[in-house]
């Protein structure tokens, strides 16, 4: 099994695999467990294929939707990934771009109105600063 990611040197190549048509994400070996588990969590399935002496992990959309519906999971994916800092790569035949505007969208919204995110957990007290004084 090739692997894509590290053939063009980036964390994760998203591409089409032709029989039967499905949306396909392989992220270079020794990817961190971070990227694994946000592809997770931004809806992609992981899966774990043991070949000789190496385990190869990569992920597919959900395999029960249907391809249309699968490019639309996996570009919706690609905004967070690359927040996160990620070097990714799309082909042009995954790629929708109306869905990604509006994963973009989605993503600006909540920064803007960060009272619809879900509470930062607590940390602990920093010291606040001293208050300025005005003659």
């Amino acid at each position: 099994m090739t692997n894509l990611a590290d053939e063009c040197g980036t964390d994760a190549e998203i591409y089409k695999r032709p029989f039967p048509p499905t949306v396909h994400v392989d992220t270079r070996t020794g990817a961190p467990a971070a990227l694994y588990d946000l592809l997770d969590q931004l809806g992609l399935q992981r899966h774990t294929v043991q070949q000789g002496d190496q385990t190869l992990t990569f992920h597919t959309a959900p395999l029960h939707l249907d391809f249309d519906e699968q490019k639309r999971v996996a570009t919706r994916a690609i905004p967070g990934l690359l927040l996160a800092g990620y070097k990714i790569n799309c082909t042009p035949t995954v790629f929708d771009e109306p869905t990604y505007d509006q994963a973009v969208h989605d993503i600006r919204v909540r920064k803007a109105n960060p009272a619809a995110q879900p509470p930062a957990p607590a940390s602990a007290p920093s010291r606040s600063a001293p208050a300025r004084r005005t003659p």
